[in-house]
């Protein structure tokens, strides 16, 4: 792993599970901005280990995730999710 690629912030709550994705100022212009975006959206698994049912998702996008590979940042968002606890589906 190069470095911390994300961040996770999560609630629980009455809604279906849900989430955002956001960048941090750290990543300067608007085309690395949108870039690393798009690959937090194709990398989060269909799958993923994050199963509770009723909880809030914001994914934090650090500089690092435009120089990840793509298998490792996909490996970071599964094991980011797996941590988060409660009830599983």
């Amino acid at each position: 792993m190069i470095d911390q690629t994300i961040d996770l912030l999560w609630r629980e709550s009455g809604a279906p599970r849900r989430a955002g994705f956001a960048v941090s100022r750290q990543v300067r212009t608007a085309v690395q901005k949108n870039r690393a975006r798009r690959r937090l959206r194709e990398g989060v698994p269909r799958d993923a280990g994050c199963r509770a049912r009723q909880v809030a998702l914001v994914i934090i996008a650090k500089p690092g995730v435009l120089r990840a590979g793509f298998a490792a940042l996909t490996e970071e968002l599964r094991a980011t999710f797996a941590s988060i606890p409660g009830a599983r589906a």
